[in-house]
């Protein structure tokens, strides 16, 4: 498999099967990531060789190996996948056209898949027409996972995201329209130490205003080759401490009002939770208040301390 660096997918993508479709992100300006540092964004090589190879060879991967060899030779049945993940930090920046021709090979290969999903940025969906939209909804492209981080501008714009608010809003209202389903990332901490409440409850009402399928909540852990670290250092930006991460996505879980998974999955997170909204936010803000009651902030620092790599 042509596979570059580290790959990255959703916890909820464990079961699909991963296809790198491009390397590294497309922005690579965000101060906090520090996931492709050193992986300059590229496409794959045209005419889609390496892609069409990668689906050739996963398709030995779905056949019985109990099977006698000769009965495995003559092998009329083709390969079972429901889903397939592009892996790269944002593959929907790929231009529409691009696109619709991997979700041909993909389905070349695997005429059982269902949806195609990957890694978005809002820009990336800012950057196509209503029409394209559509087309590749009606390619397969479903399941999108949106890294918002926030709905805090003055977080998305410190941190040099490329977006605002009323983008993500606005774009995954054109997503909701093509029919495009998608899940948000949500990273507690971002908005910096005293902030966090107030970070939550922009991130809310920008959530209640969309329809994410699921809500996955992060920890943001800030790494010394990060450029939010060096604002750390010269004084610019102040960490929360980890117990007012779990404040803050405690004020996130009151405040939606959305049907919507809320998850926290993650690596980051040093006490992983998964719930369904509005029916168990009690039980929700119940485990989230009994984390900083019974856990607090020393063990939690020392998780963080200890989180080598995400």
């Amino acid at each position: 498999m042509h596979y570059t660096g580290t790959i990255w997918r959703p916890p909820y993508e464990a079961g699909s099967l991963i296809i790198e479709a491009t390397a590294g992100c497309t922005h690579r300006r965000c101060k906090f990531c520090t996931l492709y540092e050193d992986l300059p964004f590229k496409f794959r090589p045209s005419p889609l060789d390496d892609i069409e190879a990668d689906l050739l060879e996963a398709q030995t991967w779905y056949h019985d190996p109990l099977r006698k060899a000769e009965e495995r030779l003559f092998e009329r049945e083709p390969a079972q996948v429901s889903r397939v993940f592009l892996a790269g930090a944002n593959p929907f920046a790929l231009k529409a056209a691009r696109l619709r021709k991997i979700a041909e090979l993909v389905r070349r290969s695997f005429p059982s898949c269902e949806s195609i999903g990957c890694f978005a940025r809002v820009t990336d969906v800012t950057a196509k027409t209503d029409e394209e939209l559509r087309t590749l909804r009606a390619a397969g492209f479903d399941g999108l996972t949106l890294g918002i981080e926030t709905g805090d501008d003055a977080a998305l714009a410190f941190m040099d995201k490329g977006y605002g608010a009323q983008d993500i809003v606005t774009q995954c209202r054109r997503l909701d329209e093509a029919g495009i389903r998608y899940a948000f990332f949500y990273l507690a901490g971002i908005s910096g130490r005293g902030r966090g409440l107030e970070g939550a409850r922009a991130t809310a009402a920008v959530c209640n205003q969309a329809n994410p399928w699921l809500i996955g909540a992060n920890m943001l852990t800030v790494y010394p080759t990060s450029a939010l670290y060096r604002e750390m250092q010269a004084g610019r930006w102040t960490e929360e401490a980890e117990v007012e991460k779990y404040e803050e996505i405690r004020e996130l879980v009151a405040g939606l009002r959305i049907p919507v998974t809320f998850a926290m999955l993650g690596a980051s997170n040093p006490v992983m939770l998964q719930g369904q909204l509005p029916r168990q936010r009690e039980q929700l803000i119940d485990a989230l208040t009994a984390i900083v009651a019974d856990i607090g902030e020393e063990r939690l620092r020392a998780y963080r301390t200890n989180l080598r790599h995400l």
